[in-house]
């Protein structure tokens, strides 16, 4: 059967695949989490997966099911935790989460394995599973594990052409232009265009407070306008992000 989908082999197949020529393994991590009125709660988890079969397809990768739910929205970039659906877990469930994934795929017979993060606060906790799963591997284990936030690999040039503005910064591209725009082209059904607010950039002081000040968000959850939201930026994005991460994939495992 061909497919890039791990989910839809057999264990039969599947373990043909690694006994044979163990293929890189791409696990997408998510958020459950606002993105404003006009795109899904699972925004983050749909991109990572989307964007990590792409890039499979081109190496003849597989995709692992997607870990749906990310650490806690933060406002500064994702709104915060006070959004209704807004569904996150403790530092030390996402953490465990990875690390259990690591020391499976090894188990398999898996010998690279890329972790596509979609959720911006997710970061140094999959750093933290990583460094743990391979600790309990131990230094005569095979697999090697690349982490990524698949937005880096936009380029500057791209980046202009998307913002002709101003780039935000990622962070205050929450549920704006490049979600937005990447949402039209791989999911344009779950896309209310109608409902996409027209607020200014959030305005956040150089520091945090806790409790956190609800009312440092925007009431709609967007930290930046996404007017500018295409299917043609979306397809432009997704079509670099693809080639840009295969070969990244390429370079470091072959």
């Amino acid at each position: 059967m061909s497919t890039i989908w791990m989910n839809q082999l057999s264990w039969v197949d599947y373990e043909a695949r690694m006994q044979r020529d163990p293929p890189a393994v791409l696990l997408p991590v998510g958020a459950l989490e606002q993105h404003g009125p006009h795109l899904p709660l699972g925004t983050d988890g749909l991109l990572s997966a989307a964007v990590a079969a792409d890039a499979a397809a081109r190496i003849g990768a597989l995709v692992a099911p997607t870990l749906s739910y990310g650490y806690k929205s933060q406002p500064k970039c994702g709104g915060g935790q006070h959004f209704c659906g807004t569904t996150s877990v403790d530092a030390a469930t996402l953490i465990g989460s990875v690390r259990d994934a690591v020391r499976e795929f090894a188990r398999h017979g898996a010998t690279r394995l890329v972790i596509v993060n979609g959720h911006y606060e997710n970061q140094w906790f999959l750093t933290e599973g990583i460094d743990l799963g391979l600790r309990d591997l131990g230094p005569s284990a095979k697999l090697q594990v690349m982490r990524l936030e698949y937005w880096d690999f936009l380029t500057e040039s791209t980046l202009a052409s998307v913002f002709p503005d101003g780039f935000p910064g990622y962070a205050l591209e929450h549920a704006a232009v490049i979600e937005t725009s990447l949402m039209l082209h791989y999911h344009p059904s779950l896309v209310r265009v109608d409902l996409i607010p027209d607020e200014p950039p959030a305005d956040f002081p150089p520091y945090d407070v806790y409790p956190t000040r609800k009312h440092w968000v925007p009431l709609s959850g967007v930290l930046s306008s996404a007017r500018g939201s295409t299917v043609e930026k979306g397809a432009a994005m997704a079509a670099e992000l693809s080639v840009r991460i295969a070969a990244a994939i390429t370079h470091e495992f072959g």
